[in-house]
This record gives structure tokens, C-alpha cells and sequence, in this order.
């Protein structure tokens, strides 16, 4: 994938790609994409589709924004279902496909359907997909090559804007944050939130149950930030309890995939980072380095006053545990009562 800088805001994102100079005049695509629909666009859909935004005509920007405001579902009817929902013709939505470099409207949807698939899949359905190369002294520095190219690639991709914008939110002490994931991507909030306390007061782990992400979401207002991790097979009571608190006016943070929690609907700051794995599972490799990103740039930030923090929270642990802190706490004694 092409290197960007992506901003993102409530309900839309604006995208600037480095190879855009390198296109010609009237060219709605990057260069060496397929126009046959065979194999998953490497930009998506979506992407080509704000690429090529600005080339556009009036009548076609009416069927770009159609699209992208219902996507992907409002490109998976009938070419007269996509007219009507843009107001246009049926010709001026197949001049549209034709500009985002498809053969037709049979290649377009191929594409999105392939998106579709690759967000949505299952471990089972990929079981047939992934496999390893190789086995014994051979396997582990393939899966280490393998990590290590997908955090690099992660990294390549996210928007320093993002991140610093990130970074402000987590540091700020006027912000209350919470933080929330999902059935396998809790492990990576709550390592998140153990940081966090470290380093400033004021966060909150949101815990599974539903009572409280009620009170959070009847309680959310200009003072919060929530934290989400949501990948893909996402959380739909995640996307609630994040459509809810921005409605209060609460900032969002959004760490997902490459295909985009719906939260990124509602989201003011969008890090995603690949997941693809050896497996048929999706890795959380890159995501567990992206948080250690976050908590080494907040630790920069936050400073002396971070210094103190943490030299704080080990005194008052000292006087509450005279074991803090554990050096290993599944070597430390269960509780005898």
C-alpha cells in the first residue's frame, strides 16, 4: 500500500497519497492497479473511491458520497438501486465505476464483495488460506520476519497526525479516559489502562458488563476521551457505547484494522494497523506495538510530573503491599483466606 497521511473526522476522512503527483491527468486510480476486479484491492474501494473525489464531475460525486455513506452496502444492489439512492442516472453510475479504474459494475462489486470477505472472515473460513513455511529451526525466524514486516508496514501506514492527536488526548489531564476492547482485544486495554495509571489519574477500565457502559454513556461529556479497540468480527455494543458518548460530545479514539470498525463513523482519531497472520487467527502483534508507541510518546510527554507520578504510585504500593511491586505476580502466594 502506497504511504499516507490520513485525517480523520466524525463521519468522513480525508486522505493525501505521495504517489498522486505521479499520476496523469484524468487518472482516477493508482498506477498498476488491475481493473479486472480478480484479486482484493489493495486500496479498497472506499479509498479509491476519495481518491478520486476531486477528478470527479458534480453528478458523479453525488454517487461517491451514495456510496461512502452507506458503504459498503450501498454498492452491493442493483446499478438503478446506487442511481436512486445518489439521484442520478443509471450511465452517470457506471461512468463512475469506469473512473475508479473497474471494467464495470460486475468488477466493482467483485471488489467490494472480496473487502467484505477479508473484513468479516472467520478463523474457520481461513483455515484454508494461512499456512506456515517451513518447520523446526526454520519456523521461528519465518514467523519473526513475518511480525516484524507487519509491524514495520503498521507503522509506515499510521498517520503522525493521528498519532500525535493521540497522544494529546491520553496526556491531557482535563480528559477523564476510558478504555474499552473486545472479547481478544481487552488483553490490549487493559495493558493500555495499566499504563496509563502510571503515568496520570483519571482512567477507567470499561469493564464487559452492561450497567456500566450505561452509566458511561449517560454520564460522557466534554471531559472524556474513550479509548476503543474494536477488530475486525467488531463489537456491535462496542459501536454503540461509542456512538453514544460522542453524541455527548466525548472525543473518541479508534485503534482497529485496516477495514475500519464502524466506530470509525464517529471516531475523531483512527489508528489502524494490520492483522493479518500465519494463522487463521489475526495477529494483535502490531497492535500491542502500536500501544507501546502510545505509552512510550505519553511518557515522553508527561515528563518530570510522569516521574513523579510513578514514584508516588510505588510509595503508596509499598504501604498498602509490602510485596509492591511484584516482580512476578504468578510467582506470588494465593491469598491463604
Amino acid at each position: 500500500m502506497a504511504p499516507a497521511h490520513v485525517t480523520w473526522c466524525r463521519g468522513r476522512v480525508r486522505t493525501q497519497r505521495l504517489w498522486s503527483s505521479r499520476l496523469g491527468v484524468g487518472m482516477s486510480s493508482p498506477p498498476g492497479t488491475p481493473t479486472t476486479g480478480a484479486g482484493l484491492d489493495p486500496l479498497g474501494v472506499a479509498e479509491r473511491t476519495r481518491e478520486a473525489m476531486g477528478s470527479l464531475t458534480a453528478s458523479e460525486r453525488k454517487v461517491a458520497r451514495a456510496l461512502l455513506s452507506m458503504y459498503p452496502v450501498a454498492g452491493l444492489g442493483t446499478v438503478a438501486e446506487l442511481a436512486e439512492r445518489a439521484g442520478v442516472s443509471s450511465p452517470t453510475v457506471v461512468r463512475f465505476v469506469a473512473r475508479l479504474g473497474f471494467e464495470g459494475f460486475a468488477a466493482f462489486q467483485g471488489s467490494l464483495r472480496r473487502e467484505v470477505h477479508a473484513r468479516m472472515g472467520s478463523p474457520l473460513e481461513q483455515y484454508s488460506e494461512r499456512g506456515l513455511r517451513g518447520s523446526g529451526e526454520a519456523l521461528l525466524p519465518y514467523v519473526a520476519d513475518s511480525f516484524v514486516g507487519s509491524v514495520q508496514a503498521s507503522f509506515a501506514e499510521v498517520s503522525p497526525s493521528e498519532f500525535e492527536r493521540a497522544v494529546e488526548l491520553l496526556a491531557s489531564l482535563r480528559l477523564r479516559v476510558h478504555v474499552v476492547g473486545g472479547r481478544f482485544s481487552h488483553v490490549l486495554a487493559e495493558y493500555l489502562v495499566a499504563h496509563l495509571h502510571l503515568l496520570r489519574p483519571g482512567v477507567a477500565l470499561v469493564p464487559r458488563d452492561e450497567f456500566s457502559r450505561v452509566a458511561l454513556a449517560a454520564d460522557a461529556s466534554r471531559r472524556d476521551v474513550l479509548v476503543v479497540f474494536d477488530y475486525r468480527r467488531y463489537d456491535e455494543a462496542t459501536t454503540m457505547l461509542a456512538r453514544q458518548v460522542a453524541s455527548a460530545g466525548a472525543q473518541v479514539v479508534l485503534l482497529t484494522d485496516p477495514w475500519l470498525s464502524p466506530v470509525a463513523e464517529v471516531a475523531d482519531v483512527v489508528l489502524p494497523v494490520r492483522v493479518e497472520s500465519l494463522s487463521p487467527f489475526d495477529s494483535l502483534v502490531p497492535a500491542l506495538a502500536l500501544v507501546e508507541a502510545l505509552v512510550a510518546a505519553l511518557t515522553e510527554r508527561r515528563g518530570e510530573a510522569g516521574r513523579t507520578r510513578v514514584e508516588r504510585f510505588e510509595a503508596v504500593g509499598t504501604l498498602l503491599d509490602p510485596g509492591w511491586p511484584p516482580t512476578d505476580r504468578t510467582a506470588r502466594p494465593l491469598d491463604d483466606s
